[in-house]
């Protein structure tokens, strides 16, 4: 490996239900890369990112990015992927390569080394089902998630909101990733008394859902929020299936802040406009590069015990807006959205929670 290059492994999903993102993530890893390298790179050297699919088996993920970290082929590891490929990689990256996590995730990471930049339950669902309580009258809430950390964390995250909110969960049903039977998840749905539908559900999974919702006509009566709903998921359960579906994460395409609209053009300039649809878990990765470009510059080092003392109070603009690390954990910017057709609708931004 050339001396005058940072090699990042980026682990993103290239099968099953999460693999609809991963065009719009590997071009916006293209973008990053030449912004980055435009700056100086990362201590001085070329930015090189490596593809590693996140779509495996957890564990077969974290091997292949063993081997290439016992090999010296990377310098760090940052991608969009689910919290079970987080929980195989941390054991394999412990005081070896930092590595930025941007996805959202259920919060509570605190390992060393690992710097997480995500939305977490308490910025995100909490303040959109308190908004949902008082603009539309949402008080009773069935929950549904795919089958695995990040969907069971939250949900039990939000009984405490519930019991905080005066909120009603009236069931919860978890189904198999990438395997669930959609007719009968949505038969527990319809049957349960709620007005709205909490969905903790990845990509393919949360689509079926939607278009399941739209041939019984669902979506007229019920509201669904979702933390997990991009631009691409959109798009693939059709603007037919989209009504009454919020959504709260700190970016979407049709923001219209200076941050969202510089990438925004920036990504067009460099892929036209028939690129893949520039989507919330894409930005996610173009934030891991960026994130670990910044702590990088305060460390001035690769010493991975400089970069933990290094982050606490690491900031920088983009296109979330102000994004600011408390210890290994950023914050930024929330905000709370309605799917119009095949886009969002941006409503407000979600009152900030003090960590």
């Amino acid at each position: 490996m050339p001396h005058d290059e940072w090699r990042v492994a980026m682990v993103v999903p290239l099968r099953g239900p999460a693999g609809l993102f991963a065009p719009s993530c590997e071009a916006v890893i293209e973008l990053a890369v030449d912004e980055v390298n435009a700056h100086g790179g990362i201590l001085g050297r070329e930015v090189v990112a490596e593809i590693v699919d996140g779509g495996d088996r957890p564990d077969q993920v974290a091997a292949d990015v063993r081997r290439r970290v016992d090999a010296g082929a990377v310098h760090a590891v940052s991608g969009w992927h689910i919290s079970s490929v987080r929980e195989a990689l941390v054991p394999v990256l412990a005081g070896r390569v930092p590595y930025a996590y941007p996805s959202l995730y259920e919060g509570g990471e605190s390992r060393r080394g690992v710097f997480c930049s995500g939305e977490t339950p308490e910025v995100q669902i909490a303040p959109a089902l308190r908004w949902m309580r008082d603009e539309l009258g949402v008080r009773r809430w069935f929950v549904v998630g795919d089958d695995y950390v990040w969907p069971h964390l939250s949900a039990r995250a939000v009984r405490g909101f519930a019991h905080e909110l005066d909120l009603d969960i009236v069931g919860e049903a978890f189904v198999a990733l990438g395997a669930m039977d959609v007719e009968r998840l949505v038969d527990r749905v319809e049957r349960a008394p709620c007005d709205g539908v909490l969905m903790l559900l990845v990509g393919q999974d949360a689509v079926d859902v939607n278009r399941e919702f739209a041939r019984r006509g669902l979506d007229d009566r019920l509201v669904r929020f979702s933390p997990l709903m991009e631009e691409n998921m959109l798009l693939a359960s059709g603007a037919d299936a989209t009504g009454n579906l919020f959504v709260a994460s700190s970016y979407f395409r049709s923001m219209a802040t200076a941050g969202a609209l510089d990438l925004l053009g920036g990504y067009l300039r460099k892929h036209g406009p028939e690129a893949p649809a520039l989507s919330s878990a894409a930005e996610s990765c173009y934030e891991g590069l960026h994130t670990l470009a910044a702590i990088a510059h305060r460390a001035a080092t690769d010493r991975l015990e400089a970069w933990d003392a290094a982050v606490d109070g690491t900031a920088y603009e983009g296109p979330r807006g102000t994004v600011e690390f408390r210890g290994r954990q950023a914050r930024q910017p929330v905000h709370l959205a309605v799917a119009d057709g095949v886009d969002f609708d941006v409503l407000t931004a979600l009152p900030a929670v003090a960590p």
